[in-house]
């Protein structure tokens, strides 16, 4: 098993027994527990991709959490895992963090800034070549906000780089929900 199937068998495990040791606590319905306020402002969204297809296979999680600090501003962190491969051609994991923050100036639009920093493990199977590096990514983005807790938009790499960035442009839409 590689280092990089090994990081994905790790992510993997631990979100699911995560989600199945949470399934099992019970709570007394009788006795509401109250939330604390720190936890009562606090959000949790994220993203799961999964693509398979001839040869081809890309696995991403991406969870993040938000401290809503008032009515405008939000701030939080944000984790990501990304494993993609191409049968005889290449093998790639991309794994990071983010620092977010996001504001309202009114209630329709949600401004962000994310700063991102991912480690890149590229191995190229028909050069034979290893390939391990750092690239930043600062995005800044603009969206229209739906309720309190999510917005659709887009945002910009200002850090971008063609030859590094793992993604393939400077300008990203996104679909963001927070619970």
């Amino acid at each position: 098993m590689t280092i990089t199937q090994n990081y994905f068998s790790f992510l993997f495990f631990t979100l699911f027994f995560s989600i199945i040791t949470n399934a099992q606590e019970t709570e007394n319905i009788d006795t509401p527990k109250e939330k604390s306020e720190f936890w009562s402002k606090v959000r949790f969204g994220g993203g799961i991709g999964l693509n398979f297809s001839n040869g081809y296979t890309n696995i991403a999680i991406s969870p993040s959490g938000v401290y809503q600090f008032n009515e405008q501003f939000a701030g939080g962190v944000g984790l990501n895992g990304n494993y993609s491969s191409r049968k005889n051609y290449f093998n790639a994991t991309v794994l990071g963090g983010s620092l977010i923050t996001l504001f309202k100036p009114i209630r329709e639009i949600q401004l962000s800034a994310e700063f991102e920093q991912n480690n890149v493990n590229y191995k190229d199977k028909v050069f034979n070549s290893n390939t391990n590096y750092w690239t930043p990514a600062l995005f800044l983005g603009a969206g229209y906000s739906i309720g309190d807790f999510g917005a659709i938009g887009m945002r910009y790499d200002v850090l971008y780089n063609d030859r590094k960035s793992v993604y393939g442009t400077a300008f990203i839409p996104f679909i963001r929900v927070f619970f």
